[in-house]
């Protein structure tokens, strides 16, 4: 028994080595978690994102979590406006912890964070994870958690719960106006670069779309990114623009004149209108994975989509139709 219980701490200490980006929450083994979910429908075999739960409940138990809530990511990270009541609604359920899952063609993926009681969920995207070729490789490293310390969270549910917080999603529509802001000809409008420490979509980083990309193809990628946006805003925004790069308080941006942001948020078409108190569209494109553009008034926390919706596959398109938007 002591014999194996050495082999445990030792396998678990490689895996730390190997697959850890941070440290496990000690909140873990004494607190609640919230599990996101996300899988790549063309991942082998088919599994829907309430079938990989089922498939990791037991492991998570078994390392000594105490999930109580599963919930599809995407859906969480449709826009700050929905994270917001995400984050307020898991305060109010006195939520530690943050487990996300990523489930992708060629591998999967297991991350525990501390929840950050805030909108952005997580504090960083640097946190404990492992990695495997499928479920069953990366829940048995998952398990391994367990021989190392004991839980002290013992009422634990015995099947995944899936939970709805339609009541918040529905007070979050209300923050979406159709129509234009003013003023953005007196004041600067700032536009945060992906990936960068100014990006509030922490949560996006674990999608089975965006996990495990290298450093260098990130910043490869927000090179070619602000060059496309300044191509674009070049020719269809008139006024100042400040490209953001470094996490700013919402002081500091308005002492720079920074009184408006553009943001970018990608899902499914019929997820984004729904969350942004549209009649959602029906039929195959509702399923179409898009990008919308909206600026956010930062005094007053007022989210403009615009007078018509403009979403668009193509990030360029829809920032086109957008800024073109503006002008009506």
């Amino acid at each position: 028994m002591k014999y194996y219980t050495l082999l445990s701490i030792i396998l678990l200490s490689s895996l730390s080595c190997v697959w850890a980006q941070g440290t496990l929450p000690q909140s873990f083994f004494n607190g609640k978690s919230v599990v996101f979910i996300s899988t790549d429908p063309a991942a082998r075999p088919i599994m829907t994102w309430e079938e990989v739960a089922d498939s990791v409940h037991n492991s998570l138990v078994k390392a000594g979590a105490d999930p109580v809530a599963y919930f599809e990511l995407e859906k969480v990270a449709l826009s700050e406006a929905v994270q917001a009541d995400y984050a307020e609604s898991f305060q109010q359920r006195l939520v530690k912890n943050i487990i996300l899952v990523t489930r992708q063609k060629n591998q999967m993926s297991i991350h525990v964070g501390p929840f950050s009681e805030n909108r952005q969920i997580i504090p960083s995207t640097s946190l404990y994870g492992v990695t495997g070729e499928n479920i069953g490789t990366v829940t048995t490293q998952v398990e391994l958690i367990g021989e190392t310390q004991p839980s002290q969270n013992l009422l634990v549910l015995d099947v995944p719960e899936f939970l709805s917080i339609n009541t918040n999603e529905a007070t979050s529509s209300q923050k979406f106006l159709a129509a234009n802001p003013l003023n953005l000809d007196v004041f600067k409008l700032g536009i945060t670069i992906q990936g960068s420490s100014a990006e509030t979509g922490l949560l996006s980083y674990f999608r089975y779309d965006m996990y495990g990309k290298s450093p260098e193809a990130i910043l490869s990628e927000q090179a070619s990114q602000k060059a496309g946006l300044e191509q674009v805003l070049k020719q269809h925004y008139p006024y100042q623009v400040e490209y953001l790069t470094e996490a700013k308080s919402m002081q500091e941006l308005i002492r720079d004149r920074v009184q408006f942001l553009l943001v970018k948020v990608e899902g499914r078409e019929a997820d984004l209108m729904k969350s942004m108190g549209l009649e959602p569209k029906a039929g195959p494109s509702a399923s179409e994975i898009v990008v919308k553009y909206y600026i956010k008034l930062l005094v007053r926390e007022e989210l403009y989509i615009g007078p018509q919706w403009d979403a668009d596959p193509d990030w360029r398109v829809a920032l086109t139709n957008f800024l073109e938007n503006l002008k009506k």
